[in-house]
This record gives structure tokens, sequence and C-alpha cells, in this order.
């Protein structure tokens, strides 16, 4: 499995409340993933600091939401899910990119606080009818706090 790696502000974005990211109340806000080939940096904080790929192909801008989004608390722990997301080439391909963005596409202040991102390691073209799945772990979850 890839490495999930967090944005740093991510955690100081969690103590002001940036994010809701459980099922409970007026949550959770919509999180998304967007595909580019420049590799992020820790300390980036927004959507607007990454270069994303160009939109085209099946391939929308700002990427794809994430379904099914919650956190689930168990003994003092907690585990963000949400459904894995397909991407799929259509009319022609999508990419290269290397590495899949994690963020929240719901508030406006800051406008789309980054979460995380995965390292696939080398960039990635989808032929036209191809699809990368991008797998969001059920059991161990996107993320875990502790």
């Amino acid at each position: 499995m890839v490495a999930f790696n967090k944005f740093f502000q991510f955690t100081e974005d969690l103590c002001g409340a940036v994010h809701k990211l459980n099922v409970g109340g007026a949550g959770p806000n919509v999180l998304k993933l967007l595909l580019t080939n420049v590799a992020p940096v820790q300390t980036n904080s927004v959507k607007a600091n990454l270069t994303e790929i160009a939109a085209g192909n099946g391939y929308v801008a700002g990427g794809s939401a994430v379904a099914n989004v919650d956190c689930q608390q168990v003994s003092g722990i907690a585990k963000l899910v949400g459904d894995d997301v397909v991407f799929t080439a259509s009319g022609g391909s999508i990419g290269p990119f290397r590495y899949v963005v994690l963020y929240n596409d719901t508030p406006t202040s800051p406008a789309d606080p980054l979460i995380g991102w995965w390292d696939y390691g080398s960039s990635i073209t989808l032929a036209n009818g191809l699809t990368f799945t991008v797998n969001l772990d059920q059991v161990l979850g996107i993320l875990t706090v502790t």
C-alpha cells in the first residue's frame, strides 16, 4: 500500500475546527482527491499551492469527491474513512500524474485546505478506457488520530 503523507497545516486546522469529518450534525465536509505530477510539500496549506493536472478526458478540474466520508472512534483512536475513488480515462488519456492529494472542498476560509497526499513512485498516464483506483483503506482508515 502507498503511504499517506499529511500536510503540516492539517493538524492546526483540526484544532481550529476547519474540518468537519464526521457524519453527525452538519457534516461531513466534501473531501476530494485531485491529481498532480508536481510533488506536494508538507508546508503547502491550500489547494491553490498545488499544480493540478489539466482537466479533460474524464478528469474534472478539482478532482473527484470521496463518498461516505466518516470519522469513527474506537477506544480513543479515531480513523477517517471513505469510499475508494476511481478515475477513468474517456476520450483520451489522463495524466501524467504521480501524486493524489486529499483536500477539503467545503471551507471558504481558508479555501480548500489540504489534508494529505499519496506518492505513487513514478508518473502514471491512463490511456483511453483505463481506470485508476485510489484505495481508501476501510480497515485502517485514510488516517488515524490517537
